[in-house]
């Protein structure tokens, strides 16, 4: 087993932190290179399709194994984000203008891949007038005319209250429609500051409404306490959340927000009891989760 090297584009220049000495990452979150087949048939198709992968850009610990099993988490509308948070290893900065044939080109690799399940995601793009929702709009159709088996989550992200492009995002035909929190009420301004808490959960709310099943992700090791990851359950459950995912945050740079605290496996398995308790239909708590770790699972 060796330990799954952290690799970003960012800037040196974004985002300073305090130095200090890095605690050793401990030995429950060391992983495995990725290798196999499979997983160089999925590499070459994304290359080949020029597509962007959250994998990728936001190197997920779990990439060799999940594309190794020919499933990938797609990130649409390019690789730049326009928010700054601060545990993120998406490049950050003005976007260029986004591929309008990009819907079908995931389409087509979906569809080249025998993709039973898929993730799509994006980068956040707030200098467009509907943030980027008719482009969710159509990948997503495009997939289910393409692949009308294939199921779909989409992780989408903050709107901003603009409540109609929330509207054409989520209705494509999608499965589960997930929105993350990210982190606890007081570490927001910390770790997103262009976000709002009370609006991210308003999201989730409205999106419950609209008839689908929602989703929320939060991450451990900046801070927060356990009564706040608690609170934080119990806000999600008030808002209609079905799904939840609790995961270590393991800093992408030097620039990054430092981890505060190597999350022990016993607490990632208190939360899952705890999160069981409150209803959630289904809870993924463990140090390497992440959003779309066993997305197939969550439907």
């Amino acid at each position: 087993m060796i330990e799954l090297p952290i690799i970003s584009n960012l800037p040196q220049s974004e985002v300073p932190v305090t130095e200090r000495k890095r605690e050793k990452k401990p030995d429950w979150l060391r992983v495995k290179l990725p290798t196999g087949e499979k997983y160089r048939h999925v590499r070459s198709l994304v290359d080949q399709y020029k597509l962007h992968t959250i994998c990728q850009s936001g190197n997920c610990p779990n990439m060799g194994e999940c594309w190794g099993e020919g499933t990938a988490t797609f990130m649409i509308l390019g690789d730049v984000c326009t928010r700054s948070c601060t545990f993120c290893a998406v490049k950050t900065g003005r976007p260029p203008e986004y591929d309008e044939e990009e819907p079908i080109r995931v389409a087509q690799a979906i569809y080249l891949m025998q993709v039973k399940h898929a993730v799509i995601t994006s980068v956040n793009r707030d200098e467009l007038k509907d943030k980027g929702a008719e482009i969710w709009y159509q990948t997503v159709v495009s997939v289910k005319n393409l692949c009308p088996t294939t199921t779909i989550e989409t992780l989408i992200p903050d709107v901003k209250a603009d409540w109609s492009a929330l509207d054409r995002m989520i209705t494509g035909g999608q499965e589960l429609v997930s929105h993350n929190l990210e982190t606890v009420r007081s570490l927001y301004r910390r770790v997103r500051p262009q976000a709002k808490y009370d609006r991210s959960l308003e999201q989730i709310k409205r999106t419950k409404e609209s008839g689908l099943r929602t989703k929320s992700g939060i991450m451990l090791g900046l801070g927060e306490t356990k009564d706040e990851v608690l609170v934080a359950m119990d806000d999600l459950r008030a808002h209609d959340c079905d799904v939840i995912t609790l995961g270590q945050y393991l800093q992408p740079t030097k620039m990054h927000i430092e981890v505060a605290e190597y999350i022990h496996p016993d607490i990632f398995a208190f939360y899952k009891e705890e999160g069981d308790k409150r209803g959630f239909s289904f809870v993924e708590s463990g140090p390497l989760v992440r959003s779309s770790y066993h997305a197939e699972r969550h439907i």
